[in-house]
């Protein structure tokens, strides 16, 4: 499985992708996310699915870029464009890959801005090679294992959250996600786009670097949830007495 996130805020783009690439009893590790720099910007490309599919899509659409990304100036060009190699891939392979019980399932996140996009955008690409845009009222995606990572975007993020927090609280959803699955993990690839100056910037991050963060975030946790109110859980053994039973269901010791 794979956990590839990205944000879109107001002053940037925060993409994350982890490395674990897990076949039978077998782990490695396989870059997910790969940056595209021609001469109207840098994009970059996040993919979960057949690993097969993703590099000869990826293989053609670099083909494309050397001999078309000249006329690629906004980034729904670069999108149309990867989103016709993946159907020339599935006119390629995916008859194949059926007969041979495997899905033609590769998901794709697409991120940047070129010279005349107004604004950083980010981009869903769906098997069949169509898109929808990331909007401002939910700001981010997930390809991959999305269910153990979303809840923490969801309850914290909007469009206007600044890119520090963007990046701190996508990390934490990695992480709420590593910790609950065993085909998610270290190492993590990070790419941010700053909207204010243009850069765009790639790191790796390895376990021992971020692991502090992991243990912080684990305690303050635990803290949070003891300082929750408790008076609901009371009412329980209110009902205990009126039951005609002085113990409590619940004490505060347990």
């Amino acid at each position: 499985m794979t956990y590839c996130l990205g944000i879109r805020v107001k002053t940037g783009l925060v993409a994350l992708a982890d490395t674990r690439i897990t076949s039978g009893n077998e782990t490695t590790t396989a870059k997910k996310i790969s940056m595209h720099t021609y001469e109207h910007g840098t994009i970059f490309l996040m993919t979960s699915g057949l690993r097969s599919i993703r590099d000869k899509a990826v293989t053609y659409f670099e083909e494309i870029l050397e001999e078309f990304g000249h006329t690629y100036n906004k980034m729904y060009n670069v999108v149309n464009s990867f989103g016709a190699q993946l159907r020339r891939v599935a006119e390629e392979d995916k008859a194949s890959l059926t007969a041979s019980g495997l899905s033609f399932n590769l998901y794709t996140i697409v991120g940047g801005k070129l010279d005349q996009d107004k604004e950083p955008k980010l981009y869903l690409l769906y098997p069949e090679g169509n898109w929808i845009e990331i909007g401002t009222a939910s700001p981010f995606t997930i390809i991959g294992n999305s269910g153990y990572g979303k809840p923490i975007l969801n309850r914290t993020l909007n469009y206007d959250s600044s890119l520090r927090f963007a990046l701190k609280t996508g990390f934490l959803s990695f992480d709420s996600t590593r910790v609950s699955t065993n085909d998610v993990g270290y190492p993590i690839d990070v790419v941010i786009y700053n909207n204010e100056t243009g850069a765009i910037t790639e790191k790796r991050y390895e376990e021992d670097e971020l692991k502090h963060i992991s243990d912080v975030w684990g305690r303050r946790l635990s803290d949070v949830i003891r300082e929750i109110p408790e008076e609901w859980i009371d009412e329980l053994n209110e009902l205990q007495k009126s039951s005609g039973n002085p113990k409590p269901i619940i004490s505060a010791q347990q």
